[in-house]
């Protein structure tokens, strides 16, 4: 059975349990019994998208970053998603979260101190080096809207291979 889960499957799995991003499974007990089919399906429906976080990882210092020339801010990047939907964007910001080597990716959580709960969080997937939480980087790549990555995790607005390089690295 396992022969017949892609690789890429597992493995984000996997990274989701680790990472502590699993969602709990629906309770099989005698009071509920309609989840018991549920339960025995191949592919669990999945309706709640994989959750922001609602703090950084650590705290992260967002005081006095500064937009970049030409750039955008995280909450600019979601009030202007729609325009911006398969555009090359620019955002400073700093890492508050960093996942590395997930599917051949680094995933990274950014903020810049913009926005209001729901966008403030920029997530930033790269193939290059994962820089660590609290370092100051510049994001540049095309931003996706409504990326479905399976297992739970949906993103409204995500920049996809982007280049990240590190302007200030955490103390």
């Amino acid at each position: 059975m396992l022969k017949s889960i892609p690789a890429s499957l597992l493995a984000l799995t996997v990274a989701a349990v680790l990472a502590g991003c699993a969602k709990e499974p629906a309770s099989t007990s005698a009071a509920a019994p309609e989840a018991a089919p549920a339960a025995q399906s191949a592919t669990p429906p999945m309706t709640e998208p994989h959750p922001m976080p609602a703090a950084p990882a650590e705290e992260v210092d967002l005081a006095g970053i500064a937009k970049a020339d030409g750039g955008k801010t995280v909450a600019e990047v979601f009030a202007e998603k729609d325009q911006l939907a398969g555009q090359q964007v620019l955002v400073r910001a700093k890492v508050v979260k960093s996942n590395p080597g997930i599917m051949g990716k680094n995933w990274l959580h950014v903020r810049d101190g913009s926005g209001a709960e729901g966008t403030n969080d920029l997530t930033v997937s790269t193939t290059g080096a994962a820089p660590g939480v609290g370092d100051t980087v510049l994001v540049k790549g095309p931003v996706s809207l409504n990326k479905d990555l399976g297992m739970g995790y949906v993103y409204d607005v995500i920049v996809e291979d982007a280049e990240v390089t590190v302007e200030e690295s955490a103390p």
